[in-house]
């Protein structure tokens, strides 16, 4: 069984732009800047043949190349508790039409839908304990971040592992947009 996702990766230098700003959050586990990433669709767990449907239902999703920014800073709750902080993206409108472009292919096979809504970000932090204004006060400091715009011209199909240092993710098929 493997454990899917598909995805948009991000360019070293954006990566390395979002690592500097971790750090100054006391119980947050930062993450490594080579697993960076924003999230189309979590898949889930699946087996080899479930696999090979996917694979071959995401080559069937035509979208053309767009520009993409990584812009600003949030974070997610549980309860009352924060528990990530993300880095948002500018572009949510041309991401939305490529996530449900993606939905549909995956409901063709039979893949259910996710079941929550599709909010695209980069995961900088997850968060164990940490006190809610250390939280808002790095959010205000990191308000105005803006990352250099770069071109997606691809997306991913993903795999994800437990490591000792946290999840290791592969690249299991690789989707050009545009033709």
């Amino acid at each position: 069984m493997n454990r899917l996702f598909v995805a948009i990766a991000l360019p070293d230098a954006v990566r390395q732009h979002l690592a500097l700003l971790g750090g100054g959050v006391p119980g947050a586990r930062w993450v490594a800047p080579e697993t960076m990433h924003v999230t189309l669709r979590f898949i889930g767990e699946v087996d080899g043949i479930v696999e090979d449907d996917i694979a071959a239902a995401l080559a069937e999703v035509y979208a053309e190349p767009f520009a993409l920014t990584v812009s600003g800073v949030g974070d997610f709750e549980q309860g009352s508790k924060p528990k990530t902080i993300w880095a948002g993206v500018l572009e949510r409108e041309v991401l939305t039409r490529l996530h449900e472009k993606i939905e549909r292919q995956l409901a063709l096979i039979g893949v259910r839908e996710e079941g929550r809504k599709f909010h695209p970000h980069v995961t900088l932090a997850r968060l164990r304990g940490a006190w809610r204004d250390r939280v808002a006060q790095f959010l205000a400091e990191h308000h105005g971040f803006v990352a250099a715009p770069f071109t997606v011209a691809t997306f991913h199909l993903l795999s994800s592992h437990r490591g000792a240092r946290g999840p290791v993710y592969r690249v299991e098929a690789t989707y050009p947009l545009g033709g």
